[in-house]
């Protein structure tokens, strides 16, 4: 258990560091959360500290259920759209880091039109990328997923 539940805190680690990369507010709360109750959990299970696993066993389905969310929104299920600014709370207009710096993409700024546009990430053409940074994003989801399920029954 132990060492599934370290490869759990790497994971969440490496996605905090890929959100804060593309500013995703929403996801790197739900990463600094995860990252202190898998501390807690791993402490608790230790020293058998029964309300920590309590915490860690609900969080651990909250997890799960945000990582499906997360899943849902990328793939754009049930009207859920990646074009919203719902994973910044709103506040920017930053997306998924992967979005301009997937495996294989060629990333060229465009430069607007009309005179006095200011440069937004909304003029940067992105092209040749290996794999989609949606379908990147819902397999790290999916990891998280798997890896919290094992590490919670193993």
């Amino acid at each position: 258990m132990f060492c599934l539940c370290v490869f759990l805190q790497l994971a969440a680690l490496e996605r905090q560091i890929f959100d804060f990369l593309g500013f995703q507010w929403a996801p790197i709360l739900g990463n600094f959360l995860q990252i202190i109750v898998v501390i807690l959990g791993l402490f608790g299970t230790i020293q058998f500290r029964p309300r920590y696993i309590v915490v860690y066993t609900v969080w651990t389905a909250l997890w799960v259920t945000w990582n499906v969310f997360i899943i849902c929104f990328y793939l754009e299920v049930g009207g859920l759209s990646k074009e919203t600014d719902l994973m910044t709370f709103n506040i920017s207009m930053h997306r998924s880091w992967w979005r301009e710096h997937g495996p294989g993409c060629i990333r060229r700024v465009v430069r607007p039109s009309a005179p006095g546009i200011l440069d937004d990430y909304s003029y940067v053409s992105v092209t040749g990328c290996i794999i989609d940074f949606q379908y990147l994003e819902v397999i790290h989801s999916a990891i998280q997923i798997l890896l919290s399920v094992s590490c919670f029954f193993f």
